[in-house]
């Protein structure tokens, strides 16, 4: 069976490594194009390109599939099917005719919970308690193609969602070489999806940053955990704005209002939120500063509790 491969990020090169490691034949692979990034704005590739040169697989770089030429130039690639995987682009249904098994797609969630762009982050900001990966047919709707297969994990109460992020990419590698299989072998089910159980994953925002103090514990830590490696939660303490990249739950109680500072302990800040109860900041980071241990940080930059 011959495959293109589309994809952009790190969840996606673990699936194309294990494909080609597999021995699949890899006709070409797709990935967004370079980006500049840090200070001096230099192109990035992906990592999927990153991996693709490096095993010396063909790589495109389409803007869009809206002009004739970039379609004609995938079927001239010849697929027997396309695998999707974070690829970042839509695809319109010109593209999804050409292979002769269609397209299928490795989707960050438990389908049909999580439509969208930001599955893995959603599954913690939303405090769902575990995780998945869905094999589905790519379809003209957004994610509500047929399932194949899903595969689950517990979310840990402390793993931010670059950590689960990480974790589904080990599910989604061998379930995507596993899928590819079903589907050559004639074995691959279709499963409608249930529309009225649906849910949505939105993409994130900066705009979501800010941490309310004033909401339960848990939704704190699920706030803080769920915005890793981006666009990351934010908090003014003491009068300094900070990036705030992990926080634990803490037994301390407090008659605080939510937002002020409790106490600062050898393992972090202590912050007061809804009923009492108190959050421990364990790692920030300054404007201009580095990501650092909250203790660390307050050892040369002494802080007022009142």
């Amino acid at each position: 069976m011959r495959l293109v491969f589309m994809g952009t990020p790190d969840f996606a090169r673990a699936c194309l490594e294990k494909l080609h490691t597999d021995g699949f034949d890899i006709a070409a692979v797709y990935t967004k194009i370079d980006t500049p990034k840090n200070r001096g704005m230099k192109l990035i590739p992906s990592p999927v390109k990153e991996y693709a040169q490096s095993v010396g697989l063909p790589v495109c770089q389409p803007q869009s599939f809206r002009d004739e030429e970039t379609v004609q130039q995938l079927r001239e690639w010849s697929p027997d099917l396309l695998v999707v995987v974070a690829y970042g682009k839509i695809l319109p249904q010109a593209v999804l005719d050409i292979p002769k098994y269609g397209a299928i797609n490795m989707h960050g969630s438990i389908l049909p919970q999580l439509r969208g762009s930001a599955p893995v982050q959603r599954s913690i900001l939303n405090h769902c308690d575990e995780a998945g990966v869905t094999a589905m047919y790519l379809s003209a709707g957004m994610d509500e193609g047929d399932i194949i297969e899903i595969r689950k994990t517990l979310i840990q109460p402390l793993e931010t969602s670059e950590e689960l992020m990480a974790r589904l990419a080990c599910l989604a590698a061998p379930l995507c070489a596993d899928t590819v299989r079903a589907i050559e072998s004639g074995t691959a089910p279709r499963i409608p999806q249930d529309n009225a159980c649906a849910t949505y994953a939105p993409m994130l925002s900066k705009e979501e940053s800010p941490i309310d103090w004033d909401q339960p514990a848990r939704y704190i830590v699920d706030h803080v955990r769920g915005l890793v490696p981006w666009p990351v939660a934010t908090a003014e303490l003491g009068g300094t704005e900070f990036k705030i990249y992990r926080v634990e739950y803490a037994e301390q109680k407090t008659e605080k209002a939510p937002g002020s500072l409790v106490a600062l302990t050898k393992k972090g800040l202590l912050v007061a939120c809804q009923d009492g109860d108190t959050v421990l900041v364990r790692e920030l980071q300054a404007k201009g500063g580095k990501r650092m241990p909250a203790p660390d940080y307050f050892r040369g930059h002494p802080i007022t509790i009142e």
